[in-house]
């Protein structure tokens, strides 16, 4: 064995011995690092605007940490206290059988007939008694299973505290020293100035495109779904519209998928004027926003298709939680970006 490749052997094993000892040293903030990261990312264009005016680039970052700190302490806060509660409440009826939207939509001659026509075609229709215990076991799953997901495995009191302080001390150095952080993360790419520029652009119009041109529109589809949901006194209007945002990352259907079923439903209650309401809604500003809100942040810059975006998300939350939402898509975004440049810099070295 020469003593070149001896030497490669000896250092990749240091790497990889080192590689998994430092993620053993850093799992325990895994995180609040990984929601850091994110939450640099979408609020560092603010960090930009704000270096204009204020020079002191410390000032800077501190300023937009205690914006972050609002948002989080204030709506984020709040909104994930009402999905919990609503989701445990949705659950706790369910167990009680107390839940009586199900019954009339199972009940409605239109609904039932297609549902035996399907039935049919499967095997021997359903009775009515199967049919509810069917949907009510589905609904009771998946509410036990968002309530495990929303808390992320927190833990106790004292670790969320902590963990909220590590995340805030993060975030403050990852917006004040990110360029410089990745700046010195280029000298350990063994790649060309060329190629290293074709790998940053390539992340960066992936990583817009993918939380501002994804994540942030499916966010704002939520939030006006869920205050239409409430103000039209649907069951649950947080749940309600956080499905509805991660239903914008369907292909075709997108949201349609949520507030066409919740008008649909309030025809099938007899509340006309409520579904009517909700059908405007969902026409010129849920759906609206998709094709105002996506072009203005994204642009022309290159994006992944909706149902790569779709599975992501989900697979993105079953992993990492509430933060696969983010992180899902992101991760998969930067893992495209990086086959991109082996795929040219593999044609480089066939030329």
């Amino acid at each position: 064995m020469s003593t070149n490749r001896f030497t490669f052997i000896t250092l990749l094993a240091l790497v990889l011995i080192l590689g998994y000892l430092s993620y053993l040293i850093l799992a325990p903030f895994l995180a609040p690092i990984l929601w850091a990261i994110v939450l640099a990312i979408v609020f560092y264009p603010v960090y930009l605007y704000l270096l204009r005016s204020i020079r002191w680039k410390s000032l800077a970052a501190l300023i937009v940490l205690l914006v972050i700190l609002l948002i989080i302490i204030g709506p984020v806060s709040y909104i994930t206290y009402l999905l919990v509660a609503e989701v445990q409440a949705l659950t706790s009826r369910i167990d009680t059988g107390t839940l009586g939207s199900t019954e009339v939509i199972l009940r409605h001659p239109v609904v039932r007939y297609v549902i035996d026509r399907v039935a049919t075609v499967f095997g021997a229709p359903l009775s009515e008694a199967e049919l509810r215990k069917a949907v009510n076991d589905t609904l009771a799953a998946l509410g036990k299973r968002f309530v495990d997901v929303i808390p992320g495995g927190l833990g106790s009191i004292a670790g969320v505290v902590m963990d909220f302080v590590f995340m805030s001390f993060a975030i403050f150095f990852f917006i004040r020293d990110g360029a410089d952080f990745l700046h010195k993360g280029r000298n350990f790419m063994p790649f060309s100035e060329e190629q290293k520029n074709r790998l940053a652009a390539q992340i960066r119009d992936i990583v817009v495109s993918t939380i501002y041109g994804g994540v942030v529109v499916a966010i704002v589809q939520g939030l006006i779904a869920g205050i239409a949901y409430a103000a039209l006194g649907t069951h649950s209007p947080a749940l309600w519209g956080f499905t509805t945002a991660i239903a914008s990352f369907i292909p075709l259907l997108g949201t349609f998928a949520v507030w066409g079923a919740i008008t649909l439903f309030f025809f099938i209650q007899g509340s006309i004027v409520k579904g009517f309401i909700l059908l405007l809604i969902g026409v010129f500003g849920i759906s609206m926003v998709d094709n105002v809100l996506r072009p203005i942040l994204i642009g022309a810059r290159m994006h992944m298709p909706v149902l790569v975006i779709f599975f992501a998300v989900l697979g993105g939350i079953q992993l990492f939680g509430l933060i696969g939402l983010i992180l899902g898509p992101l991760v998969l975004a930067l893992f495209f970006s990086v086959i991109g440049i082996f795929r040219n810099l593999e044609g480089g070295y066939h030329a």
